[in-house]
């Protein structure tokens, strides 16, 4: 049956889209995955991310983005089924299946029960890749899917019956663009995971022979490892037998790492006044690593410089011509279990050219930097020193 035909018997209230060779061939390009069922996982995701977020932008929401970025998708892909989309104030999460019949929306309860995860919105999404097209067959909300929904330990997800949901995707635009707002979401605990347990649990999940990691440990363990992004990654790097990606002295020797590159990590040269007074025998002195953030719809950029053999510096500047850091601005850093240290943070108090923190760090020991407000994009990395 061709796409036309499969439109004129249609439900008018489904929304029924085709899915371009160029986004399928694309799915296939993604990076590596441990087992052929989280590859298999990917390549539907990304069908299905590709063809709804290019309609999206067309119809309904030119700003639309991947939630947390593109270069997070993979670590997600490689444990669970779903991708998230942000614009304004509006997060949903899209969930694809190759079921004939749709009966029931299942979300994993990673997207119900981590925080930092949670939508508004989740939209039941059948995909058939060989006769290239996807359908949203109906949604609901975190709110629903939490009170209402029936958990299956078995498999740790949440779902609601065809008849419970909102068949009608234009219900949900019409919606946003009236202005019309309702309660969405159910509150949700935070998550939190000592470091020493996630060593542990890091190198036995990262062996592939457990084919399905998510079920291998308690949710409230396991969702506080995805929910930081840091620690995600290195689970997903340690499935895939890569080396430390995260090296700060192994960036400025020998160049960044392509996935710190693909979210916007690049080195940068230090105008002669700037660049260290002396050099040290570890890192070119004039050299250092910077990342370009959106704050507010502000571009500003993070800079990190080695002081001494110990001592590291963190900086965030405005980018913009003669613009300066407004009041109010926070740069922080913890340690990679989030906790607080002495004089780890520093806040613009009035507008100033620069904020920045210096810290001194043992070999292999990581930082986690944030700032608030929180910039556009932004995920939780460990930078290994």
């Amino acid at each position: 049956m061709t796409f036309d035909s499969l439109l004129t018997a249609a439900k008018p209230t489904q929304l029924w889209l085709e899915i371009s060779p160029d986004d399928q061939s694309q799915a296939w390009q993604h990076q590596m995955y441990s087992t052929p069922s989280s590859r298999w996982n990917a390549t539907l995701n990304c069908i299905t991310l590709n063809t709804f977020l290019s309609w999206l932008r067309t119809e309904c929401a030119p700003q639309a983005k991947v939630f947390p970025h593109r270069a997070a998708l993979a670590s997600i892909w490689e444990f669970v089924n779903g991708v998230a989309i942000v614009w304004e104030t509006t997060k949903i999460v899209l969930i694809p299946s190759e079921t004939i019949d749709t009966v029931e929306l299942r979300v994993p309860q990673e997207w119900i029960d981590i925080p930092e995860w949670t939508a508004d919105y989740y939209l039941g999404v059948q995909i058939n890749p060989d006769d290239r097209w996807i359908k949203v067959w109906g949604y609901t909300t975190h709110q629903q899917l939490r009170t209402n929904g029936h958990y299956d330990a078995s498999d740790r997800t949440y779902s609601l019956d065809e008849d419970e949901l909102i068949a009608d995707i234009n219900i949900l635009w019409v919606a946003q663009q009236l202005g019309i707002t309702e309660a969405t979401k159910s509150a949700i605990a935070p998550l939190a995971l000592p470091q020493t347990q996630v060593e542990n649990l890091i190198q036995r999940l990262g062996n592939p022979e457990i084919i399905i990691p998510r079920l291998e440990i308690p949710f409230t363990i396991w969702g506080a490892i995805l929910a930081h992004g840091g620690w995600r990654q290195r689970l997903y790097e340690r499935r895939q037998g890569l080396p430390e990606q995260w090296s700060i002295l192994q960036w400025l020797r020998s160049g960044i790492s392509d996935v710190a590159q693909q979210i916007g990590w690049q080195q940068v040269e230090l105008q002669p006044s700037l660049a260290r007074s002396r050099s040290l025998e570890s890192t070119p002195a004039s050299v250092a690593l910077s990342r370009q953030l959106v704050i507010a719809g502000q571009q500003y950029e993070l800079r990190i410089t080695q002081q001494d053999a110990e001592q590291w510096r963190f900086e965030l500047r405005n980018t913009s011509m003669g613009a300066l850091i407004p009041e109010g601005i926070k740069l922080r850093l913890l340690t990679e279990d989030l906790q607080n240290f002495e004089n780890n943070e520093d806040t613009a108090t009035t507008a100033v050219e620069q904020i920045f923190v210096e810290v001194a760090l043992e070999p292999g020991e990581g930082i986690v930097w944030e700032i608030e407000p929180t910039p556009e994009g932004y995920e939780r990395e460990i930078l290994r020193f």
